[in-house]
């Protein structure tokens, strides 16, 4: 790559499910590339293959507390994702979501480099306006058992507008609607992972509710084409941009197509809904087609397929014998 287009860039959480794919991608391209991480829900495996590339470097690093490097451009995707791992520790998850973006915005503004915020479509609560857009503040319990990631991500948004206006900061804030694909964590108890490792394992499939929640499910490289899509865009308004699959699908259809596909004799098995989860979930993506044109291209089962596979071969070859502990089936 040409100097001039070659940049260093900083991915935090880079050794998470999103943040290794995103890694590779940028290492790929020819970028300079910090993977960041404390390792708290990341693991090395997943940036293994990436250790030996000149252009990549590993540090282990805990985003609370500041970060002194020299780089071009920052994605902030640093914080547990599932509720397993973010309700484990709810204090620092809240530190994660506002001190990690109090830190790297304070990088950004130092170094006079572009930044990437990983938010969540969690911000948007249990919506009462479907599908959502950028524009809907959203219906969040502020004090319940989830709020630790929802309400975190909400200030780290606040805080990214808020250094955009008071500092000039070129900013990007990326709202991510559910994601799926190879190097999930077999056990974060997320809707995908979960019902794989159950059906691959023959066990019950576990929904909550009667099943007719709804998700859009988006697969991972067609997420990492969204992240770095909208990162290079010339606009630099500041809002939040959805980035997710507008394809909607109830729990009941996604568990049957993992079943069918994975040839298990898993059968259904209902647990009452847990507190807060969101009933609907789909995104309005108009902003990002008109920014910057991207739409999501893999469909559920070919997507579905490759993590398939993924699980297979993990469990033959005995990397992820711990069951998914039963959490909710229906999660982001």
């Amino acid at each position: 790559m040409k100097e001039l287009t070659r940049k260093r860039i900083l991915v935090t959480g880079g050794a998470g499910f999103l943040g290794s794919h995103l890694c590779e991608r940028l290492v790929m391209q020819g970028h300079d590339v910090l993977c960041v991480d404390n390792f708290y829900t990341g693991t090395k495996d997943n940036i293994a293959h990436l250790l030996d590339c000149p252009n990549f470097e590993l540090m282990r690093h805990d985003v609370t507390f500041p970060l002194y490097v020299e780089v071009d451009e920052i994605y902030n995707l640093a914080c547990p994702a599932s509720p397993v791992h973010y309700q484990h520790d709810p204090v620092q998850t809240t530190k994660t979501s506002v001190h990690g973006a109090i830190n790297m915005l304070g990088l950004a503004k130092r170094v006079k480099a572009k930044i990437f915020q990983a938010s969540t479509s969690e911000v948007y609560g249990d919506a009462l306006v479907h599908p959502q857009k950028e524009d809907y503040w959203g219906h969040v319990n502020p004090i319940g058992p989830r709020s630790c990631y929802d309400e975190g991500k909400r200030c780290a948004e606040t805080l990214f507008m808020d250094y955009r206006r008071q500092h000039g900061l070129s900013i990007r804030i990326a709202r991510i609607f559910n994601t799926y694909g190879p190097r999930m964590h077999p056990a974060d108890g997320r809707v995908v992972s979960n019902f794989m490792m159950q059906a691959l394992h023959g066990e019950p499939i576990t929904l909550y509710g009667d099943g007719s929640q709804t998700r859009s499910f988006c697969y991972v490289d067609d997420m990492i084409d969204a992240f770095i899509g909208l990162m290079n865009t010339a606009d630099d308004s500041g809002g939040p941009v959805n980035l997710g699959n507008p394809h909607e699908v109830s729990m009941l259809e996604i568990a049957g197509r993992i079943v069918q596909l994975t040839g298990s004799s898993s059968r259904f098995e209902l647990r009452p809904l847990p507190t807060d989860d969101p009933w609907h979930r789909r995104p309005d993506i108009s902003r990002a087609r008109e920014l910057f044109g991207w739409e999501p291209r893999t469909g559920l089962d070919e997507g579905l397929k490759a993590t398939a596979q993924y699980f297979r071969a993990r469990i033959e070859a005995g990397a992820a014998a711990a069951r998914p502990p039963h959490v909710s089936g229906t999660t982001a």
